[in-house]
């Protein structure tokens, strides 16, 4: 009985053992596409305008900075990430013709906004849409660079080798 006993402990133990480490391995190349990589750079086309989708679309954008796969072969990530479009009226202190349940997501918005930007990720906002979209420069948040086309920083970033990520 106690040598039965013995045995099933070291057949559970042994069976355990390679559950974890089938999990460790799965975990561990979860992103084959990161093999050969040194350095990320990507800026993010923001457009999404629904105050709900934008700010979970922000704090996606804020946790893949600080995912461990990429903090992994460098440790910050160079992120950017450009308002475009209906997005604008997102990251501006006038709330006029939002809803009191946008008022929350657009708490959020500000909050991911200030913590990205004190993790570096660098944040501008195109100010022709701005304009079409009636959203005063005052307004705009503070940790956000304002420059006249989006358009114009998306296709530099670009031609210093970031990624184009969009963000719709």
């Amino acid at each position: 009985m106690m040598r039965e006993l013995k045995t099933t402990i070291i057949v559970l133990l042994f069976t355990s053992l390679l559950l974890l480490v089938g999990v460790v391995n799965v975990t561990g190349e979860a992103y084959e596409s990161m093999k050969g990589i040194h350095s990320v750079k990507a800026v993010f086309d923001m457009r999404a305008g629904s105050p709900k989708s934008a700010a979970l679309l922000l704090n996606l954008i804020h946790q893949t900075h600080r995912d461990k796969q990429l903090t992994e072969i460098t440790d910050k990530p160079a992120f950017k990430v450009v308002f475009i479009g209906p997005s604008v009226k997102l990251i501006s202190t006038n709330r006029d013709g939002f809803s009191p349940e946008d008022h929350k997501f657009l708490d959020e918005i500000a909050g991911t906004v200030s913590q990205m930007s004190k993790d570096g990720i660098r944040l501008e906002i195109c100010l022709f849409a701005a304009k079409v979209f009636g959203v005063a420069p005052a307004s705009v948040l503070p940790e956000i660079k304002q420059v006249p086309n989006g358009w114009v920083s998306l296709i530099a970033y670009q031609a210093k080798g970031f990624t184009l990520v969009p963000v719709y």
